[in-house]
């Protein structure tokens, strides 16, 4: 029997994910909770083999700092992040230790399924990229990996001069990135872009 504890704020994804364990009767369903500090406190007093965990949960608690924290608790419980947010920020963190998997929440419940089982019988299930949103004339896999960390850092407050001594370059270079990055997308404006990589969760920056 595979004790599994769920971890979202959304209801509508607390009950799919229920529906999820009730179609295999191997899987025991522990508890549901919105908050992941909360599910670290679970781990450490119940016997939890596998954490399905959101990465945003209840007041924007971070999962993956929490998943971190359970693994360092909790050796033998094992973390499987189920999420929609692109931002490949997210996976990076969750392959550095946060996370024993990570799996997309739209890729249907079979898909699911077998990534919790690949994952409690010792895998590490991760995709090999994040999957692309639409940014009006392009998609964010046409943004360059460096060109999306400028943008990341300019959203977390940093200035232009900042951003070009932190990742090397001019304070011009970055301009024309984002100049690049405002014509290839076809925005009037940076604003317009920003806005766009925030409510596609291409860029999060709401975590603690």
């Amino acid at each position: 029997m595979v004790r599994v504890l769920i971890v979202e704020d959304q209801k509508i994804m607390q009950r799919y994910f229920e529906y999820i364990l009730l179609q295999d009767s191997e899987f025991r369903h522990v508890n549901t909770v919105a908050d992941a500090e909360e599910a670290v406190k679970i781990c450490t007093y119940s016997a939890i083999d596998i954490v399905l965990m959101d990465v945003q949960t209840f007041h924007n608690h971070d999962g993956l700092k929490a998943g971190k924290a359970i693994k360092e608790a909790c050796p033998y419980t094992k973390i499987l992040i189920v999420t929609s947010l692109i931002d490949p920020k997210v996976l990076e963190r969750a392959k550095s230790g946060c996370a024993d998997s990570l799996w997309y929440k739209d890729h249907g419940e079979e898909e699911i399924r077998d990534v919790i089982w690949r994952t409690v019988k010792g895998e590490h299930v991760f995709p090999d990229v994040t999957p692309s949103v639409e940014l009006n004339w392009i998609t964010s896999g046409e943004i360059s990996p460096r060109q999306l960390e400028m943008l990341r850092l300019y959203i977390c407050g940093f200035s232009y001069a900042e951003i070009a001594q932190k990742m090397n370059c001019s304070r011009a270079g970055v301009r024309w990135n984002f100049q690049e990055m405002i014509s290839k997308a076809g925005y009037s404006c940076k604003e317009d872009l920003i806005a766009a990589a925030l409510e596609s969760k291409l860029i999060v920056t709401t975590l603690k």
